[in-house]
């Protein structure tokens, strides 16, 4: 092989090389930050991990709240109307927050199983429910009821 067809070769290996380096890092990076919705069910049953980043979504138990009187710690239970899975939040909570209506938290099982929410969410109005909980309450037979306007956005 001459040495000109050997310094293409060179070049032609290290930019694949180089390339394949950029996307397995692209991949990696990415992969962490995938954030997978787990419904109340779907965590008592064991199904997402522990100690990873998570969404989990539901309808907030009528009465589960409890806040601490010294901190902005809050406990609540979710639920799809299958299973209830307890939610730990520090923080304020929206202002849309409240019982009977559907929320989606960010955060982490821990190894306890209790689900530890570094962000919530709440619906923006009275007719608008996430996708996923409204496909976690339909596959768990109990879609709330709704205004007949609403029922399309389902």
């Amino acid at each position: 092989m001459n040495a000109q067809r050997k310094q293409r070769l060179t070049i032609v290996l290290m930019i694949v090389f180089g390339a394949s380096v950029a996307v397995g890092l692209t991949a990696y990076a990415l992969s962490q930050n995938i954030n997978l919705f787990y419904s109340p069910s779907q965590i008592s049953m064991g199904e997402a991990p522990a100690d990873t980043r998570i969404r989990a979504g539901g309808m907030v138990v009528e009465g589960s709240i409890r806040r601490d009187p010294n901190s902005l710690k809050v406990e609540f239970d979710i639920t799809d109307y299958a299973h209830t899975t307890r939610v730990e939040y520090v923080g304020i909570l929206p202002d849309l927050f409240r019982e009977g209506q559907g929320i989606v938290a960010q955060g982490m099982l821990d190894q306890g199983g209790r689900f530890v929410a570094s962000e919530v969410l709440a619906k923006h109005d009275e007719n608008y429910m996430s996708p996923e909980i409204a496909e976690a309450l339909a596959v768990a037979g109990e879609m709330p009821k709704m205004p007949a306007s609403a029922a399309k956005e389902y």
